[in-house]
Order: C-alpha cells, then sequence, then structure tokens
C-alpha cells in the first residue's frame, strides 16, 4: 500500500512539472509575439514623428522663400499646426492604438496640405501644369525654369525635394471583411473561412506611374503575422507579409482587392491590418471581432 502511494506521488510530481514547463515554454513565446508587436508599434510611431519634424522643417524653408504675406501667414499657422500634433505624439504611448490611429489621419491631413502649399508655391512660379503633368521629370523642369527666370534657384530646388515626400502614396478606406464557406460576411470567427482586405490607393498627381507591388499584413490578437513565411525588407529588416499584390498605378484612384485563405484556428478580439508599398506604410488600421 505504501509502495503504490509513492509510486501514485511520483506520477502525480511528474504531471506537475510536465505542466509547469509547458506553461513557462507558452509565456516566453507569448512574451516574444509581445515584444514583436510592440517593436512594430515603436517603428511606425518613431516614422510618423520624423515625418511630422521633416514637415516642420519644410514649412519653415518655404516661408524663407516666398515674399507673398498671405502665403507666408497661412504656412506659420500650419507649421504651429505641425510642431503642435508633433508634441502630442512624443506624449503618446506607442501602443495607444486610438491616439496613433488619430494623429496618423492627422498627418495624412498635413500631407495633403502641404502638397497644396506646393502647388500655390508652383502656380507662382508658373511651372504648376508641368510639376503636375511630367513629375518624372521635375527636376529637369525645375533647371529649365531656373534658366528662364534668373533668382528662382534656390525656391525651385527646394521645391524638387517637397515633390518627393508629396508623392507618397497613401491607403485610404481599409476594410477587413471575414467571410464564410458561401463567400457571405461571417458573423463568428469560427465560420472564417476567408479574409478579405480591401481598400483604395488615393488620387495622387505627383506620384510616379508604373507598377506598384503592394504587401498587406495581418496580425492576429496574440501578435502573429498570418504568413507563409515570405517576407518584404522594410527599415532594414524583414517583414513577414500576409498578401502581395502588383497593380498598375496612374496617379488615379485605384481600388485594391486581397485574399487570405484561413487555414489556422482564430480568435476573437483585436486584428491590425498594415499596407506598404515602395518602402513605406502606406495605410494601417485595427478591427475588433467580438465573436
Amino acid at each position: 500500500m505504501k509502495k503504490t502511494f509513492i509510486a501514485l506521488a511520483v506520477v502525480v510530481m511528474l504531471a506537475l512539472a510536465g505542466v509547469a514547463v509547458w506553461l513557462f515554454m507558452n509565456l516566453q513565446q507569448q512574451k516574444e509575439r509581445n515584444q514583436e508587436m510592440q517593436e512594430l508599434a515603436e517603428l511606425d510611431k518613431q516614422e510618423m514623428e520624423n515625418e511630422y519634424e521633416r514637415f516642420t522643417l519644410q514649412y519653415g524653408e518655404m516661408m524663407q522663400q516666398i515674399t507673398n504675406d498671405s502665403i507666408v501667414e497661412q504656412l506659420t499657422q500650419e507649421q504651429m499646426r505641425t510642431q503642435q500634433l508633433l508634441e502630442e505624439l512624443k506624449r503618446v504611448k506607442a501602443d495607444d492604438a486610438r491616439e496613433i490611429t488619430r494623429l496618423k489621419k492627422e498627418l495624412a491631413t498635413v500631407r495633403e496640405v502641404l502638397r497644396s502649399f506646393i502647388r500655390q508655391v508652383d502656380s507662382l512660379n508658373q511651372e504648376n501644369e508641368h510639376l503636375r503633368t511630367e513629375n518624372l521629370r521635375v527636376r529637369d523642369e525645375l533647371e529649365q525654369s531656373n534658366r528662364e527666370k534668373q533668382g528662382l534657384e534656390t525656391e525651385k530646388q527646394s521645391l524638387t525635394e517637397k515633390v518627393a515626400i508629396a508623392a507618397q502614396l497613401d491607403a485610404t478606406g481599409i476594410a477587413m471583411t471575414p467571410l464564410n464557406k458561401r463567400g457571405k460576411e461571417a458573423k463568428k470567427v469560427k465560420d472564417w473561412k476567408k479574409i478579405q482586405v480591401a481598400f483604395t490607393i488615393a488620387r495622387n498627381v505627383t506620384a510616379q506611374n508604373g507598377n506598384r507591388t503592394i504587401y498587406v499584413r495581418i496580425q492576429t490578437p496574440n501578435g502573429t503575422v498570418l504568413s507563409s513565411g515570405s517576407t518584404f525588407p522594410y527599415e532594414n529588416r524583414q517583414l513577414e507579409y500576409s498578401m502581395r499584390k502588383t497593380v498598375e498605378y496612374t496617379g488615379e484612384a485605384v481600388t485594391v482587392q486581397t485574399y487570405w485563405d484561413v487555414a489556422e484556428f482564430l480568435s476573437a478580439g483585436d486584428y491590425r491590418v498594415s499596407i506598404f508599398a515602395d518602402g513605406n506604410m502606406i495605410g494601417s488600421k485595427t478591427f475588433s471581432f467580438n465573436k
């Protein structure tokens, strides 16, 4: 009887030890996933800060080169607003999804306002039509204009740099729709058979025309990426992506739809969709599914 009791105690202890090891390994994996998610959020926040700082400096450069008092006053106001948004962003934590999303939308607005001022300055230099319709030859156009109109060299060289920033693509109207086996919108996570991610690449007449490779990255609530293992380069590192699609971009708005076939277990929670093109994150959005 005593031997039986001892043997039973040993079995129980071994089982408890096995459970402890399993729990430890599971916690380590979750910690690594959370760390990767945090790193990407920090990377996204740093990129936004860099853009806000760059836009603030460019407003200052433009004010030094323009003599039109009305435009200078508008530039001053926009520079102060951009600086204020930058300070707000610096105070926000990278994992504050709501504030990061708001400030990302504000960043898109700042970028659009900057494009508007570039067009106004371009109009003053009588080169507006050339900058809008022949963006691939902007530098040559500015150099030719410089030869025709002395005294505008500094201002036109600065415009060349601003056009490059204005040419960055934007993904808008991002939507994530889970579909069931009948191709209808699934109401519960357990019925997901396919995930559709749709969005629009916004109109941008200053962007270079041609084929663009678009990468879509879906992160699940536990921090993993829906991926077959394929990667793409971003910020001196390789990131896994969920879907890839090549589209022909002509400067006009284009709608893109991508699909992921669900072959793994998925849970309810927050799913983050990030979209990349030309080495930039051009849009992101978080979707919550509670069932």
